[in-house]
């Protein structure tokens, strides 16, 4: 059946993954790409497929009270996938309402946008909404893990929005019958990913012989994600996940910081034919960041009981990947880090 899919944030990280799969698994759909193309949006994600005749680039912002609604009006969505969100925790603590405005007013926009268009002819309609597992707080060293039923507790600016975010949603299923779900992943990783989170980042600074900065002793631990089985979560979440429900997704995957920074230095120096314990001397320990949750893990078991998902590959190999994806498109971290690509498409899009 041909459907209109509005895709939210698609030319940031997690999104262009996603938009990628949909546009090439789903020829019958024709995804829209909304897009603010701040700081972390850059089209050139997806280069492979801008083309392509089922794919339309939007530029607008999510907090667009007039621009939203005209835009359901104009394509008639039969779906929503939203991942457009201000991510970053640093960011957050910086500048709080830039998070506030975003990720909790542009989404309580899209739900209204949704809602008036759906005009509770809600049949094939679904609203699908992509959190973090930070709204759920930290976790100690004691082997727990995060489920669908664990209390939300939000510790920083950015994952108090998510949270709040997230309470939205579920309220426009509980008060108007919007048909929705939500799932909360761990942190990713792949290609494509914007250089100021950890392993770009790390992988840029080995590269180039500059210090690679770790929070703290580097002891907090995260559970790390191929974004590539991320996008093919929300995949089936948006197809076969029931509504009013929320779906965690994970690696089952935990790691140190320190320990992943250790095996990336170990995996460039052999990807650069140095010696090995070279890069490991460029490990540089900063004052910790404020607030910073001590372990995040997540307990995907529902996501693979009832629709059959589970990671794809190994960490090993989705470094190994990663780290080879980075080094082949050197062209594209320059473009990133000098900031080239955010003139480059404002120039493109200016009056869109």
């Amino acid at each position: 059946m041909k459907k209109n899919i509005l895709i939210t944030g698609g030319a940031g990280f997690i999104g262009s993954h996603v938009v990628r799969l949909f546009v090439t698994k789903y020829p019958d759909y024709h995804i829209f790409n909304l897009d603010a193309l701040t700081y972390a949006g850059n089209p050139e994600n997806l280069k492979d497929i801008e083309n392509a005749p089922n794919y339309t680039f939007v530029k607008g912002d999510i907090t667009d009270e007039k621009f939203i609604p005209e835009l359901f009006q104009k394509h008639n969505f039969d779906g929503v996938i939203h991942l457009a969100a201000e991510s970053h925790v640093d960011r957050s603590i910086t500048d709080p309402f830039a998070f506030i405005r975003t990720n909790v007013f542009g989404t309580c926009n899209l739900l209204n946008a949704a809602k008036n268009a759906w005009k509770e002819n809600y049949e094939g309609k679904r609203f699908y909404h992509i959190s973090t597992d930070e709204v759920y707080g930290a976790l100690e060293f004691d082997g727990s893990f995060f489920t669908e039923e664990t209390s939300y507790d939000p510790h920083s600016p950015y994952s108090a929005s998510k949270a709040s975010s997230d309470h939205f949603v579920r309220a426009w299923h509980d008060t108007y019958g919007l048909p929705v779900v939500v799932s909360n992943c761990s942190n990713n990783y792949g290609a494509n990913h914007f250089p100021e989170k950890l392993i770009p980042l790390a992988i840029h600074n080995i590269k180039n012989n500059k210090p690679i900065p770790v929070y703290g002793k580097g002891e907090n631990v995260r559970d790390w994600l191929w974004v590539n089985d991320h996008a093919r979560a929300i995949d089936i979440i948006f197809h076969k996940g029931k509504n009013g429900e929320t779906y965690n997704i994970g690696g089952h995957n935990e790691w140190t910081n320190i320990d992943l920074i250790k095996k990336l230095c170990e995996i460039m120096d052999r990807k650069l034919g140095r010696e090995q314990g070279t890069s490991v001397q460029l490990i540089t320990f900063v004052k910790d960041r404020a607030g910073h949750d001590l372990r995040y893990a997540i307990d995907a078991s529902k996501l693979q009981r009832e629709l059959g998902w589970e990671p794809s590959l190994q960490f090993e190999e989705g470094l190994e990947k990663t780290v080879d994806w980075y080094l082949a498109n050197q062209e594209w971290l320059d473009n990133v880090t000098s900031g080239n690509y955010q003139k480059y498409y404002a120039s493109q899009y200016e009056g869109r």
